[in-house]
């Protein structure tokens, strides 16, 4: 099955969210699980979780996705903000916990100076105190571009977060195309060297989505700039391979490209044309 969804609003409730879905041609979505750039939360609403679920159910719709806000650091150096990313990150479990089978995806932070190994023993830290043994929900890493004192531009890095946690179960890896590319893997002339790279680091296993973008940079620039599916330098033939490889086809892909609905419903369009049957 491909599931192929983008990046949508929930402002008006998950059951809009999937009927807006379904529009497109998409049958899976991902959604900040709070402002992205704040600390507000939606008020819980029950009765449009229930009627989400049966919808979801009805229609094919699985395996949505919620994004942590980009606020969320547990590696940061200063205490306040670490706290924040404590609450946010239990408060964001518990929610997504009554949407069983979702994921929930997470930048692993930036050190702020700090360096790599405090910055890792910090998000190690945040992820022991945020999951519990009642927690369903699977949290993924995010794999980073690389900018500036970021964590998780290496799948050695993210590796060793999760072989470090007490929940290691509980935790994967949402693969960011535009992010790896930037980070400098290959995935145009050497996807499968690259996914070799990802088993030996974390455990092929562990790879649990993908997010679908291109890049505006150069391989190994180190950036974090998306651009729309085919436009830019990882381009469609790669994206072609990447949706139809062996080890990634049966993965739900989100895409975050610079677009609006229409655009959207066009790159989704486009990939099912590309998409083996």
């Amino acid at each position: 099955m491909f599931r192929i969804g983008y990046h949508l609003s929930i402002s008006k409730g998950y059951l809009a969210a999937a009927k807006e879905c379904l529009s497109v041609g998409a049958n899976t979505f991902q959604f900040f699980s709070r402002n992205p750039m704040g600390s507000k939360a939606r008020p819980i609403n029950e009765k449009d979780i229930a009627s989400y679920m049966e919808y979801s159910s009805e229609h094919g719709i699985s395996r949505i996705l919620a994004h942590a806000p980009y606020t969320l650091n547990c590696a940061s150096s200063k205490p306040e903000v670490r706290e924040f990313a404590d609450m946010c990150f239990a408060d964001d479990l518990r929610r997504i916990d009554m949407l069983p089978g979702s994921l929930y995806n997470f930048h692993p932070g930036s050190h702020t100076g700090d360096g790599i190994k405090v910055g890792i023993s910090r998000v190690v830290s945040a992820l022991d105190k945020a999951i519990t043994s009642e927690t369903n929900t699977i949290a993924c890493l995010e794999t980073m571009g690389g900018k500036g004192s970021e964590i998780g531009s290496s799948f050695e890095e993210l590796g060793q977060i999760i072989r470090e946690s007490a929940w290691t179960e509980k935790l994967a890896v949402c693969l960011d195309t535009c992010h790896v590319f930037d980070a400098g893997y290959d995935i145009v002339n050497n996807l499968d060297g690259v996914l070799e790279e990802f088993d030996h680091a974390i455990g092929i296993s562990k790879l649990k989505a993908i997010h679908l973008n291109d890049s505006k940079n150069a391989l190994g620039s180190r950036k974090d700039r998306h651009e729309k599916i085919g436009e830019g330098s990882i381009g469609l033939d790669a994206f072609a391979r990447i949706i139809n490889h062996a080890v990634l086809s049966d993965l739900p892909f989100y895409l975050e490209t610079p677009t609006d609905l229409e655009g959207y419903s066009h790159e989704i369009a486009l990939l099912a044309s590309l998409r083996d049957r």
